[in-house]
């Protein structure tokens, strides 16, 4: 059984001012779902409040949330477009092309090194060094 904070079990909202659970503890997923409950069933919030939400801590002692939203409430994921899909493929052209060769690559360019794999500089050489 997974260790429960009980610091975040307040279903009424009296603490927090929305109904909040402990991670793995909140209501079922048919009523309340997060983000990406929502759209791996093709779903999102479509402008609904936030009707709950999930408290965890992370390593570093930090408290986060995961917000919850009405399945019932949701609606239909919008469908890609023509105009969105060109530049989604422009922005990541733009990503594969060299700016010290200028030319275009089967990979993004390593921001790490800033050049291709090939160019003086670039991840290979790097390797040949070490």
């Amino acid at each position: 059984m997974p260790r429960v904070n009980r610091r975040y079990f307040d279903p009424e909202g009296k603490r927090f001012g929305i109904p909040t659970w402990p991670w793995k503890l909140g209501p079922p997923p048919d009523e309340l779902a997060t983000m990406r409950q929502l759209k791996a069933r093709g779903l999102r919030p479509g402008g609904q409040p936030i009707a709950g939400q999930l408290g965890f801590r992370t390593r570093q002692r930090e408290d986060r949330f995961a917000y919850l939203y009405r399945v019932e409430l949701a609606l239909p994921r919008r469908p890609m477009t023509a105009a969105k899909w060109a530049s989604i493929h422009k922005a990541t052209r733009a990503r594969r092309i060299c700016p010290a060769c200028k030319t275009e690559r089967d990979y993004e360019i390593p921001k790490r090194y800033g050049v291709c794999n090939d160019c003086p500089g670039g991840a290979n050489e790097a390797a040949a060094a070490a």
